[in-house]
């Protein structure tokens, strides 16, 4: 469990930035950990909630958050919609976007249908818990109707704020997303930082657009290691941090795990009250490096979006890396290289020339890619577009509430996301 006071300081915050935020069944959760109804780093807080908690322990994940969606539609007067990841928030209001007129149905009939995922016993008990509510569906047909942007406001015209529980690079482009379209016009709070499956730290500033983490010493023994690494690398501690530096972040927090390198690497923002203030930068894992080139899933996204405003009408939904290692004889007799699948929305194809943008914009931005590139020694970037929803069920694949991944490393899952390609 997290520590008390990352409790008190989260309600803290949040009461005093949105004072209606803290109202009893004001909070609809959209989360979905295996067997469990609360969220990792929550606390059970059940009269802040309008979500039941057997809806959270469903086995199934697109389950889980359609049923959460369909309790948090019954209650108008919401102030918070409150997710673990702003991806799950994301794949909810996609799911609400393609499965409204059966959602209107079932508020107006105060009956639960059946859908996979969703055992007899617990959708007896959340049958339980449902009335008819005409009025409600009405509203929900008429506003879906009008369209999607800004849908969050017209459903809950009292909502405040949108809680995302944990931020990452890698949910940034959700949450992106989310503010132009569905959540149009509400702030976004990240409260916690979470690395190694412990709470670090804490955001007191919920008013401000850009999440940063002050660091509670007490809460486990943090250890750093300056950015880029020396010859012999030498961890320093709080007290030694400099701001605009960058550190790798060593934890020691739980028995038997001594010196963990979490591969997560943090920007010190600041301090408050000699105390610092953290950004995390990105994961070493997800870096791409097939010759030693190193780039991190922050400057391929960079690049991404670079390449994305030479394709006229196109908006990127999501996207995913492969190193063409992982394709082991599939990948043919060609230098290493990229793989890159992307959801767009807006195009519907790519011609060579779009596609190669990106290749372009890789080379454009790091001079060493270039010169490999120059020499054959990686081979040209290949881009793949994949059909509507891919990423969903590669999300449901992963098994379990973790940022998503920007590099693939299992040909489980590369199997499955090339199952889904389209051009």
């Amino acid at each position: 469990s997290p520590p008390p006071q990352g409790s008190l300081l989260y309600l803290d915050a949040l009461g005093t930035a949105f004072p209606r935020a803290l109202a009893r069944r004001g909070t609809a959760l959209l989360h979905w950990a295996p067997g469990c109804p609360r969220a990792p780093a929550g606390w059970p807080l059940p009269t802040l909630y309008c979500t039941p908690a057997p809806a959270g322990a469903l086995p199934s994940r697109a389950a889980a958050l359609r049923v959460q969606l369909l309790f948090a539609l019954r209650q108008r007067a919401l102030h918070v919609l409150e997710a673990g990841l702003a991806a799950e928030l994301h794949d909810a209001l996609v799911a609400l976007r393609t499965e409204w007129p059966q959602l209107a149905q079932e508020l107006a009939l105060g009956r639960l249908s059946p859908q996979p995922g969703l055992p007899d016993g617990v959708r007896d008990q959340l049958q339980a818990l449902l009335t008819p509510d005409a009025a409600r569906a009405a509203e929900l047909r008429a506003e879906c109707a009008r369209g999607f942007e800004g849908i969050a406001m017209r459903l809950w015209p009292q909502l405040e704020v949108v809680v995302v529980r944990t931020a990452h690079c890698s949910e940034w482009l959700y949450c992106d997303s989310l503010r132009q379209a569905d959540c149009q016009g509400l702030p976004f709070y990240c409260p916690f930082y979470q690395a190694a499956g412990t709470l670090l730290g804490v955001n007191l500033w919920p008013a401000e657009p850009a999440p940063r983490f002050l660091l509670c010493p007490d809460w486990a023994f943090c250890e750093f290691l300056p950015c880029p690494a020396n010859k012999e690398p030498r961890t320093v501690l709080l007290d030694e941090l400099w701001e605009g530096r960058e550190y790798g972040l060593v934890v020691t927090a739980h028995p038997g795990e001594y010196r963990c390198r979490t591969g997560e690497v943090l920007r010190v923002a600041g301090f408050h009250k000699q105390c610092p203030m953290v950004e995390p930068v990105r994961r070493e894992s997800q870096t791409l490096s097939v010759r030693g080139e190193s780039i991190t899933e922050e400057q391929f996204c960079q690049s991404l979006c670079h390449a994305l405003r030479m394709w006229p009408g196109a908006r990127l939904i999501d996207y995913v890396c492969v190193e063409s290692s992982l394709l082991g004889d599939s990948s043919g007799p060609c230098a290493p290289h990229y793989e890159v699948f992307l959801e767009l929305q807006g195009l519907r194809d790519l011609s060579e020339g779009q596609r190669y943008k990106l290749d372009q914009c890789l080379q454009e931005d790091f001079p060493v890619y270039k010169s490999f590139r120059f020499k054959g020694s990686i081979g040209p970037l290949r881009l793949h577009l994949v059909r509507p929803g891919a990423f969903t069920r590669l999300r449901e694949a992963l098994g379990s509430p973790l940022p998503m991944p920007r590099v693939l490393h299992e040909e489980q899952l590369l199997r499955l996301i090339q199952g889904s390609v389209v051009s």
